[in-house]
């Protein structure tokens, strides 16, 4: 019975996780952590088809992979339209990591779902993919200045999309890998706008 109770608490926790799914490339801790550090974040599509949205998701991703993980993130983009990844693969790129919302606004809260992939400049390929979403208020106490933060940058209709870009986006990609920076890269990533 003990067994059975604990597997069904595992069940019932793994079901409310925001990340539904999570993989790294074979070949990260042979080759490419030492080799896959700047990369530009791309939001695309924009959430609830608005820009400044789109913006304020970028943004975040930008600044918690910024703080969180040993990229050198370089820009941030966010656009309705595909384009050929070519042309965000500029020199001095490394990678893209794209980031597809699926965004809506249901009563009083967001419903969020968010593909990460994080694909090599050189050839196309994928080194990271990741997915999460999930349902959150529009408003949260604990993240109220912070979405007034992003309504002065982006304008006030961002603050409600705020608590789930927030809430999808820091366990989404708390899953990348980590690159290996090398003394020049660390001083480089000190002097990385935000």
């Amino acid at each position: 019975m003990r067994a059975l109770t604990l597997a069904l608490s595992l069940v019932v926790a793994s079901s409310c996780s925001v990340v539904k799914m999570s993989r790294v490339a074979d070949d990260w801790e042979t080759g490419e952590k030492n080799k896959l550090k700047r990369v530009v974040v791309l939001v695309q599509p924009l959430p609830d088809g608005n820009e400044k949205v789109g913006a304020m998701f970028a943004r975040v991703a930008r600044r918690y992979v910024h703080m969180k993980r040993n990229f050198l993130v370089k820009a941030d983009v966010a656009r309705a339209a595909a384009q050929d990844r070519g042309t965000d693969c500029v020199e001095g790129f490394d990678g893209i990591l794209w980031l597809e919302p699926q965004v809506k606004t249901v009563g009083e809260g967001v419903e969020a779902n968010v593909k990460g992939t994080l694909l090599r400049c050189s050839d196309g390929r994928e080194v990271w993919a990741a997915e999460a979403g999930g349902s959150f208020h529009a408003y949260d106490e604990g993240l109220k200045e912070v979405a007034a933060n992003y309504g002065r940058e982006n304008g006030a209709e961002v603050e409600r999309y705020v608590p789930a870009a927030m809430n999808v986006l820091r366990p989404l990609l708390d899953t990348l890998p980590q690159p290996e920076l090398n003394d020049a890269d660390v001083e480089e990533k000190m002097t990385l706008d935000e």
